[in-house]
């Protein structure tokens, strides 16, 4: 899943400003083993993409993008600018995520409905690709084939992902000898010593995510939202990164069709917001329509 190579509109995103409320219902916003509680609050609270702030906290927004492109994306409107990282919210605490994207009925059943279909399809036509994968690996890693992982879902609540095993059964504990390429929270290197020949063929045709339609049709992920990151990653994101969590993950999304592991994780969850404020029918279905020349490029996977 890499990326589109039509030159898109460039557009400069205008994020709703807070909503007044008189308060808001406790609910629980998960990352790793702690619950962080939102309480009923005595100040009004207001709405800004899907995440609960105090009208009198500093701005959770990223600055203003600069003015050159630094990727193209198969999306039209899509944001295409890089970004500076914005201060870290002074309280150092997490704010709780609450249901963001498009929450029309029509479109939460239309998108389900799709997600249940266009699973079971896929692991109809990839069925047999799986099972040799999984006979291989059976067999290349001594009886683990499969890799699960604590990932932050849904309003950042976590689950175990599943994954075909692409490194060494020992990659956790020698992760401190790999240097880390990428900025932000998350961790990549592109000539990882830790993946396999085997691994790393299955992460350049992204057939180690496809156990993750199993997610899909359980309704832990969609097909078309943004990646699901491990919550100890997601325990580091900035107040404003977080509001990529008010939506479903997913298999695809507008960083995987753009570039992929090229782009900057600031660039990365700028192109996750987008979504969130766009999330509709037709946008899912572009996504999806491009992914498959994404596969084919291979373009930022690793």
């Amino acid at each position: 899943m890499v990326t589109g190579t039509t030159e898109s509109r460039s557009e400069s995103p205008s994020f709703p400003a807070p909503l007044p409320a008189s308060g808001a219902r406790g609910a629980s916003f998960w990352i790793g083993s702690t619950v962080y509680s939102e309480a009923k609050q005595s100040t009004p609270l207001g709405v800004l993409g899907g995440m609960r702030v105090s009208p009198n906290s500093p701005s959770l927004l990223p600055p203003p993008p600069h003015t050159q492109p630094s990727w193209r994306t198969p999306i039209r409107g899509a944001p295409r600018w890089r970004i500076a990282a914005p201060d870290r919210h002074p309280q150092g605490d997490f704010c709780p995520v609450s249901p963001g994207g498009n929450l029309s009925p029509a479109y939460r059943i239309a998108k389900r409905l799709l997600d249940i279909v266009g699973a079971s399809g896929l692991l109809v036509v990839l069925g047999p690709v799986m099972l040799a994968v999984f006979l291989i690996l059976l067999v290349a890693t001594r009886g683990k084939p499969l890799f699960w992982q604590l990932r932050a879902g849904y309003r950042g609540r976590p689950f175990l992902m599943l994954k075909f095993r692409t490194m060494a059964l020992d990659a956790a504990r020698r992760q401190h000898e790999v240097p880390n390429e990428k900025d932000g929270p998350i961790f990549k290197n592109r000539r990882d010593p830790r993946v396999t020949r085997f691994g790393r063929l299955l992460r350049k045709t992204s057939l180690d995510e496809t156990p993750q339609l199993f997610h899909v049709l359980f309704g832990r992920m969609s097909l078309v939202g943004p990646r699901p990151l491990p919550v100890e990653e997601v325990a580091r994101f900035e107040p404003w990164q977080r509001r990529r969590l008010a939506v479903m993950p997913g298999l695809t999304c507008l960083w995987q069709v753009s570039g992929r592991s090229e782009i900057g994780f600031d660039d990365w969850v700028r192109l996750d917001l987008w979504y969130v404020r766009h999330q509709g029918l037709w946008t899912d279905l572009k996504l999806l329509l491009s992914t498959p020349a994404s596969v084919l490029g291979c373009r930022g996977a690793y």
